[in-house]
């Protein structure tokens, strides 16, 4: 028992670390996706080139969708 209830505390201390890893981007206009500006708080070394490789559409904006491929790639960083 003493096992179980260590092994669930070690699950839950590593999630909520995980959980913080993650970085953290505000949707300062309530938009829906991120501006170049918006991505540039979390990720002060994004680049110009950096951002239009992230924005695969074009639109000069970052969709949920096309953050999740950038960070999944590598990108950047989660």
């Amino acid at each position: 028992m003493k096992l179980a209830a260590l092994t669930l505390g070690a699950a839950v201390a590593f999630g909520a670390v995980q959980a913080h890893a993650e970085t953290m981007i505000e949707d300062q206009d309530a938009s829906g996706t991120y501006s170049m500006e918006e991505l540039q708080v979390a990720y002060p070394g994004l680049t110009e080139d950096g951002f239009a490789v992230i924005d695969a559409s074009g639109d000069g904006e970052v969709d949920m969708e096309e953050l999740a491929a950038a960070r999944e790639a590598g990108v950047i960083a989660e």
